[in-house]
């Protein structure tokens, strides 16, 4: 069963925010949109690029009301001794999410349980708490935060135009499409 269109499960986590050590819950993914990112683990190769990269681009997830979560199998005191030793970690201020229990990598499906870690799971749930968009990667292919942001757009449009898609490669402004009848076959 496909994960899109349903509901984020409930689940408690503990994130390192903003030097402070905060509660996370279902909650929090409910009334804006969110970005769920899971990654394999702290202090490890890809990991840093990605989440480095999103960095780099927060302020823009933030403009269109998006908050990012990152989260692994790791504690928030591992991410908290990784954000102070790492100069790309540190410029993150999205949440980094502990999971030691793997509670949030089982409910969006992506652990790897002999490994007792979380594959490369890309989730974009709506202010109601559904899940809109999800990518999962092997562990050694990297994401990109472009990419992703243009994903949330289309998302968030779709949203709020019923009726239109958002054709490959859309970016906004761009025509959009109105499936019908006349369409067929001639796109």
């Amino acid at each position: 069963m496909s994960l899109i269109n349903t509901q984020v499960k409930p689940f408690k986590a503990t994130a390192y925010h903003n030097g402070e050590f905060v509660p996370v819950s279902e909650e929090n993914l409910k009334g804006k949109w969110s970005v769920v990112v899971f990654y394999p683990a702290d202090f490890t190769f890809v990991c840093p690029t990605e989440l480095g990269d999103l960095a780099d681009h927060y302020a823009e997830f933030q403009k269109l009301g998006v908050e990012i979560y990152g989260v692994s199998t790791d504690t928030h005191f591992t991410h908290k001794a990784w954000h102070d030793t790492s100069d790309t970690i540190n410029k993150i201020r999205y949440p980094l999410v502990g999971d030691p229990t793997a509670t949030l990598a089982r409910n969006f499906e992506v652990l790897i349980e002999e490994e007792g870690l979380a594959l490369r799971g890309t989730f974009v749930i709506n202010p109601e708490g559904q899940i809109k968009l999800y990518e999962v990667h092997d562990n050694g292919i990297g994401r990109d935060a472009k990419e992703l942001l243009r994903k949330v757009q289309a998302a968030q449009y779709v949203a709020t135009h019923p009726g239109e898609v958002c054709p490959a490669k859309w970016t906004p402004g761009a025509e959009t499409l109105k499936p019908s009848l006349d369409l067929v076959g001639k796109i």
